[in-house]
């Protein structure tokens, strides 16, 4: 988090324009920062900018301490180590991918992804696996078997009993292939393309993905039914539940419908009942789904959630694999118009398999923009008649290569023989074994992509000044995420000498407040409160024995905890005048409580394994002012105000 924060805290928006003069608005040390460098970063962090000098001079202030440390780091070499340059890479990598597509294609297929997303495709299918580096036999042998299937439907078998018997992907024993509707995006792009050009109620002809080969079933289709949010309250009923288990799982549900028709807050029910843990603490809000989205519900949940007529409505208790569940409407939103979702599917374009589909047809635009000559039909003789046998084992080696003649010419530069080797020494693994001349073809093909694309992307600082605003984020990011942890953050729980003396020089502001060591009773209504406090009136009687009682009929009546805890922590506790022993019962916020108290704790000071998080926290702060001191003497600060004071004039 700490890292993401980092990045994000500074970020560059794109650069489109300098002026003719750009002065310089501060240096630290050697380095100078330019007014239109500051400018960028200030308005990416101040939407409603501020001009007054207070507001300059606070946001100078965190500037320059982010500066400071980005030069002490470039000083001490971290732009220099091997895993943080990977890092870098790695993200130039990811930051490069936009721009290397043809833009003109791309806009086809976000245009095309637009209007399946209008469209609800329910689809069943058969698998027969292939993978992407199976040997040309193997493959044969599944494209001959996915043939021989569509040839038993062609003839009149039923496609859900060929699935359940034939498919080779699991589920298909209990679905029989059923696929459930989709849309645009939640298929691999080779599917959900056949998909969505198969007529209704016709068997495809076989399709390769990357998970092999595939016959398509479209059973329906229908209007895309929009983005849902919704809320659920679950009770956990999942397949390897017994049938008692079962049965106490729906009891419970109804109970907790029942609350909720007689008016208890739905978010209160969740907070106390539900089993869903990544949910529960959300008032049982989960991630969106439908339309356009990557998430997938079961259909049983889909379909009662979009039966809900009106924000806030909800379920009956419905059954799913997963248990029990009321759904609660929160938001729906129809397939928005084009000119809203086009970011957001172009986003999703760049990162699918559709990508390579505008890569390819770049890449052949780059080769005439850069003057593209293939030399290669004499020189690439040498690899097809020296490839052998060690090439599938991932041994081979381009030793035997004396030569470095070119193979093509772009843009003026030669790429030659000899990193075609290289490329093929990197790239031996889980190739087919197939005819030499076939392996060099195709992997000269891939070769020469990579070499174009890679030449293109060494030229993006130079081409793009937003690109280059980029990779200076993330190159100062990377290092200063790095340095702080060597600096601040892990020295700080590494020191344990330093924190300790830092504690005793400190002790006075870590203190416990009011606190009490209690059994807390959370009742459900006033006259099982009142039960209970007669209860607990015996010695005798745990906590235990009374929630057994309390809650023979129902898990809803009764609550019990144990813990120190600190009164102004807690709002049941806080301004309540509790006393050693047994207190009478008392509402707050519609709950009822009993409190029985072993022991009134009053303030104390706190020892250093009692306050380790707030005390390492405290120190790696001071650590890291005493740090930005020393920075300030070793890396001067000058700031030009009357260049920073002219901003808004």
């Amino acid at each position: 988090m700490k890292k993401h924060f980092l990045l994000l805290s500074f970020a560059l928006i794109t650069i489109t324009s300098f002026s003719q003069t750009d002065p310089v608005i501060m240096e630290v040390g050697k380095k100078k920062i330019t007014k239109s460098e500051f400018l960028q970063i200030y308005l990416k962090n101040n939407p409603n900018p501020s001009y007054d000098p207070k507001a300059l001079d606070e946001y100078m202030e965190l500037f320059t301490k982010f500066k400071l440390k980005v030069a002490e780091a470039e000083a001490l070499g971290y732009d220099t180590i091997p895993k943080l340059k990977k890092e870098l890479d790695g993200y130039r990598k990811q930051l490069a991918a936009p721009y290397l597509i043809d833009s003109a294609r791309n806009e086809e297929m976000v245009k095309e992804a637009y209007e399946r997303t209008k469209i609800e495709l329910r689809a069943s299918h058969i698998l027969v696996r292939c993978e992407p580096n199976f040997l040309p036999a193997d493959t044969l042998l599944a494209y001959n078997k996915i043939l021989a299937l569509k040839a038993k439907i062609d003839k009149g078998e039923r496609f859900a009993d060929v699935a359940r018997s034939s498919s080779e992907d699991p589920s298909a024993k209990s679905n029989e292939g059923d696929l459930g509707f989709f849309t645009a995006f939640q298929m691999v792009y080779p599917f959900e393309d056949a998909a969505y050009k198969s007529k209704i109620g016709q068997v495809s002809t076989p399709v390769r993905t990357r998970f092999g080969y595939h016959l398509i079933y479209v059973v329906s289709s229908r209007p895309a039914r929009g983005t849902m949010k919704a809320a659920h309250i679950m009770v956990a009923a999942p397949k390897s539940a017994t049938p008692e288990e079962v049965e106490i799982a729906n009891k419970k549900i109804q109970e907790i419908y029942t609350k909720l028709e007689k008016g208890e807050k739905f978010e209160e029910l969740v907070k106390n009942y539900s089993d869903d843990p990544s949910s529960n603490s959300k008032d049982g809000v989960l991630p969106a789904f439908g339309t356009g989205t990557t998430t997938r519900m079961v259909t049983d949940f889909e379909d009662a959630a979009f039966a809900l007529k009106k924000n806030g409505d909800y379920s009956k208790p419905i059954k799913t694999e997963y248990g029990y569940h009321i759904i609660k409407r929160v938001e729906w939103t129809d397939v928005p118009k084009f000119e809203t979702a086009k970011k957001d599917l172009q986003n999703k374009v760049n990162k699918d398999e559709r990508s390579m589909k505008t890569q390819d047809s770049y890449v052949i635009k780059l080769k005439k923009s850069y003057y593209y000559f293939n030399k290669s039909k004499k020189s690439i003789k040498w690899f097809e008649s020296n490839l052998d046998s060690t090439y599938f084992e991932g041994k081979w080696t381009a030793e035997k290569l004396k030569s470095d003649k070119v193979l093509f010419i772009l843009d003026g530069k030669n790429f030659t023989q000899k990193s075609f080797a290289q490329f093929l020494e990197r790239n031996q693994r889980g190739i087919s074994k197939d005819a030499f001349s076939v392996i060099v073809k195709t992997q000269y093909a891939k070769w020469e992509k990579e070499s174009v694309l890679a030449y293109e992307e060494s030229k993006l600082e130079g081409k793009y000044p937003d690109f280059k605003a980029l990779m200076n984020e993330y190159h100062d990011g990377i290092i200063l995420y790095e340095i702080m942890t060597d600096q601040v953050w892990n020295k700080a729980m590494q020191d344990t000498v330093g924190l300790k003396l830092f504690f005793n020089e400190n002790r006075s502001k870590y203190v416990w407040g009011n606190r009490v060591d209690a059994v807390v009773y959370e009742c459900y209504n006033s006259k099982i409160a009142d039960q209970v406090y007669s209860m607990i009136q015996n010695d005798t009687i745990n906590s235990r024995h009374v929630l057994e009682v309390i809650n023979k009929d129902t898990e809803l009546n009764l609550r019990v905890r144990t813990n120190k805890f600190d009164k102004d922590q807690t709002v049941y506790l806080k301004d309540k005048a509790l006393v050693k022993g047994i207190n009478k019962p008392y509402e707050v916020d519609g709950k009822f409580f009993v409190i029985k108290v072993n022991e009134l704790l009053m303030p104390a000071q706190k020892e250093l394994n009692e306050s380790k998080g707030a005390i390492t926290s405290d120190y790696q702060n001071y650590l890291e002012k005493k740090w930005l001191e020393e920075l300030a003497i070793k890396h001067p600060v000058v700031i030009n105000k009357p260049i920073l004071y002219s901003f808004g004039k």
